[in-house]
């Protein structure tokens, strides 16, 4: 893994502990956190992770769960921030992404699913893949146990099932 900065540290930590927490309630974990640097230092505006089985819900993945705790906030917040996330962000996400401006995108890992990274580049936003152990095994562990579950998130049938 690169050497990061303290605020890319902080925020991959910050994601990665959602994730996890996700992973221990029983759902999928996959962990977001958005981070705006202000004059009192790095702030975290919104954290959350991946509620679709805890909740039942259709759309809440993890960069959406951040989102959400971050509540509504102006557009320059938006421009000033970086969004952290344990796993690739999908269609949906990157979407959201994309619509609030944020400029930054920092993934900690890419290897279990590749979502709209491209998408993100081709409209200006800055990608940053860290290819992070920790969040690599944790999601392979969840993909291994939990197949069904991981299919139904990226809305795919089970391969060979």
């Amino acid at each position: 893994m690169a050497i990061l900065s303290d605020m890319d540290a902080f925020g991959v930590r910050v994601a990665y502990q959602q994730a996890k927490k996700s992973y221990d309630e029983g759902g999928i974990p996959i962990g977001s956190c958005i981070v705006h640097t202000t004059s009192r230092g790095v702030e975290v505006l919104g954290q959350g992770h991946n509620s679709r089985v805890q909740k039942s819900s259709a759309t809440l993945h993890g960069e959406i769960s951040a989102l959400e705790d971050a509540g509504r906030l102006k557009a320059e917040v938006y421009r000033g921030a970086t969004i952290y996330t344990t796993l690739s962000p999908c269609i949906m996400c990157t979407g959201a992404i994309l619509l609030y401006k944020i400029p930054r995108v920092v993934i900690a890992e890419n290897r279990n699913f590749v979502g709209g990274e491209e998408l993100l580049r081709k409209n200006g936003v800055e990608v940053v893949v860290l290819d992070d152990d920790q969040c690599k095994e944790l999601m392979g562990r969840f993909i291994k146990e939990r197949p069904n579950i991981w299919y139904e998130d990226i809305g795919e049938n089970v391969p060979n099932a």
